[in-house]
């Protein structure tokens, strides 16, 4: 009977210990070691441009984190990542954290585990969702104490776009799965859908940049210079710089603003306003001159704190009334 009841107050406690964690509504699963290393980081920053998991760019993360605890960030999904991370690297341990709402976003255990995880990773998914639940909880607080206290982090797609001081909210489009286009916002910067915020993350070496993902495959040098000429024109910056990853194709930056281009894709594409836009305004198309552009292809370098390249090719992007013209034959 003794043994009865210790068992049925085992299952009890079990059950609510379980309750407790589907109240929370996030999700944490881990492999690895239960106790959090403690290991010397090195700061570095993985900017990967979604498509296919680039296993160059994932060593890279690993190797800064010095065998510590991998944290693979979310709003939704599953853990996928954990086996994919765990397979290739050496660590501690490997962790995905799905945080899909604001309510998730506020528990205490959510921000320890942040703070305390070595590596982080934001996957891709829906930046919207990021912005919307993340931005203004001890989440946002956390994610910036870990790139001030020199670890390293990395995103792909939505998990890059909101890397940059400058970020593409996708607000208003959290009903509709319909990727946003350059014509669009070329035809009108002020659409209802041409959403941006700022000031989300502070990853040292991104300030005044905005970061996209996806940027040949999907033709996104359109609305880049669209978001670009909002910037300006909002007052947020007079000459605003983006960082774009091709599908396939990361940028693996050190602390000193020096990075190499690695992956299959057609590489990183580095965009600087030099001109205010001439028209920029509600209902109008938007004209803009002289963007510089530089595409660095595999293989290339580029300094992102003197912004200039070696391996790749300079050439400048105009619009013109919506219509984007180049100053080489192709725009990427």
């Amino acid at each position: 009977m003794k043994l009865a009841s210790v068992v049925l107050l085992g299952l009890i406690c079990c059950g609510s210990a379980f309750a407790i964690g589907r109240g929370a509504s996030y999700k944490y699963k881990r492999l690895g070691s239960e106790l959090d290393a403690q290991t010397h980081t090195d700061p570095g920053i993985a900017l990967m441009g979604g498509g296919a998991d680039l296993d160059e760019a994932f060593r890279w993360l690993c190797g800064k984190g010095n065998g510590g605890d991998f944290l693979i960030l979310r709003a939704s999904g599953k853990d996928d990542y954990n086996k994919y991370v765990n397979k290739l690297c050496r660590m501690n341990s490997v962790a995905t954290l799905i945080i899909p709402n604001r309510k998730a976003a506020e528990e205490p255990r959510v921000a320890r585990i942040i703070r305390q995880a070595t590596v982080i990773f934001i996957a891709g998914g829906d930046q919207s969702r990021y912005v919307n639940f993340w931005k203004g909880t001890p989440v946002q607080d956390a994610l910036n104490a870990h790139v001030t206290t020199d670890k390293p982090i990395g995103g792909s797609s939505a998990g890059l776009a909101v890397l940059g001081q400058f970020v593409y909210g996708a607000l208003d489009n959290q009903s509709n799965d319909a990727d946003l286009t350059s014509r669009e916002v070329l035809a009108d910067p002020y659409a209802k859908r041409v959403t941006l915020v700022r000031d989300f993350l502070k990853v040292p070496g991104l300030d005044n940049m905005l970061t996209d993902s996806h940027f040949a495959k999907r033709d996104r040098m359109g609305r880049s210079v669209g978001f670009l000429a909002r910037i300006v024109a909002d007052g947020w910056s007079k000459s605003p710089r983006e960082i774009a990853l091709d599908e396939k194709s990361a940028l693996l930056v050190e602390v000193n603003g020096r990075a190499k281009v690695v992956g299959t894709g057609q590489g990183a594409y580095f965009l600087q306003i030099t001109d205010p836009p001439e028209v920029c305004k509600a209902s109008q198309p938007l004209t803009l001159r002289n963007v510089a552009v530089y595409h660095a292809p595999t293989g290339a370098g580029f300094d992102i704190r003197a912004w200039n390249g070696e391996g790749g090719e300079a050439y400048s992007v105009s619009v013109e009334a919506g219509q984007v013209h180049s100053s080489r034959a192709a725009v990427y």
